[in-house]
């Protein structure tokens, strides 16, 4: 994915659920198809229609969510794993 590249290009609605979910590594079906509509790309995908997203494009979204906090730190998010019992 180029999600630094494209930023301009998602709707406002995609953009604000990428900055509230900076710890996602794999982005869902759903966005992955809004991604390649909105922005003519096609990106790889698994077996679900997810795909991964690049360390570059995490890094880029949890700059966005920092900035959208007014704050530089990355200690201000908390993210939960969910694991199977």
């Amino acid at each position: 994915m180029h999600i630094k590249e494209q930023w301009n290009r998602l709707d406002p609605t995609t953009q604000q659920w990428l900055m509230d979910n900076p710890g996602c590594m794999v982005l869902p079906r759903t966005l992955t198809a809004i991604f390649n509509k909105e922005t003519s790309e096609k990106v790889d995908t698994d077996v679900h229609g997810e795909s991964v997203l690049t360390e570059e494009d995490r890094q880029f979204i949890q700059a966005k969510a920092r900035d959208a906090l007014g704050t530089g730190t990355p200690s201000d998010f908390r993210f939960f794993d969910a694991v199977q019992p």
